[in-house]
């Protein structure tokens, strides 16, 4: 499970100097990695934060640009990594970590920007309309990418990729989904496959077949799918209530319907 993210605080770190002494982390630079916290400062700034092994693993085989990283000297860095590291102790990780319990690494990396608007024509799409939970954002993506769906859709109101909530959430499947930010009406309009989308009335999910090619709504954890996307919906589907629960977590009815889409 991933270590649960809180909110990043302004704090005093040390780094490594090479020289078995510690300096004191400068305050500009301090209070450039804690502005990383803030949604306006990481889109001026086109950077995102990255934290833990199986991350940093995932990260420095990509394709994306690592600016900077943080580490125990512990830490066993690829000999092809070219990025600038700064050598940290389990204290100091912890004093610029944003994890209730850091794990090594820390990476500032340069966000990706999708060159094109999507146009799903053929395949299996998932649509966010206003998922607002960075946690369900980034589980949504993580099983999206287990069930081989590797593009998402996500409405405006929708969290954000780059929140640090959603990066650890995804454990590292970010980088394997895209994930482009566009008016929802406007895709299904232009859009001519078939709109499943996940409502409470609507067909047994259990007597759907696999989906080859075809658009998935999951709508707001509390509202549901918009009004003005529902005209779109072709194939409204439910997964059908055995006890007395009221409602199912988003990212948890997302991987249900998936795995029966899938099968």
């Amino acid at each position: 499970m991933p270590t649960p993210v809180i909110e990043c605080q302004a704090r005093e770190n040390l780094l490594y100097n090479g020289s078995n002494t510690y300096r004191m982390l400068s305050k500009n630079e301090l209070k450039y990695i804690q502005s990383l916290c803030q949604k306006k400062q990481r889109q001026a700034e086109g950077l995102f934060i990255a934290e833990g092994t199986k991350l940093a693993e995932e990260l420095l085989k990509s394709d994306y640009h690592i600016r900077k990283i943080y580490a125990l000297a512990d830490w066993e860095a690829p000999a092809s990594v070219k990025a600038e590291i700064a050598i940290v102790s389990e204290d100091e990780l912890q004093r610029i970590s944003s994890l209730q319990t850091p794990n090594k690494v820390l990476i500032v990396a340069e966000q990706k920007q999708l060159s094109t608007a999507p146009k799903p024509e053929h395949g299996l799409s998932l649509l966010l309309d206003g998922i607002q939970d960075p946690g369900n954002l980034g589980t949504i993506i993580r099983i999206a990418d287990w069930f081989g769906v590797s593009q998402i859709i996500a409405g405006e109101h929708t969290a954000e990729l780059y929140n640090p909530k959603v990066i650890q959430s995804t454990m590292g499947s970010f980088i394997r989904v895209n994930v482009w930010y566009q008016p929802l009406k406007e895709v299904l309009q232009s859009s001519k496959l078939p709109v499943y989308g996940a409502l409470l009335e609507g067909e047994n999910i259990n007597r759907i077949t696999a989906v080859t090619d075809g658009l998935l709504v999951i709508g707001n954890e509390s509202k549901g799918i918009s009004p003005e996307l529902l005209p779109y919906i072709t194939h409204p589907v439910t997964i059908p209530r055995i006890g007395g629960a009221e409602s199912l977590n988003a990212a948890v009815a997302t991987g249900i319907i998936l795995a029966r889409m899938r099968s």
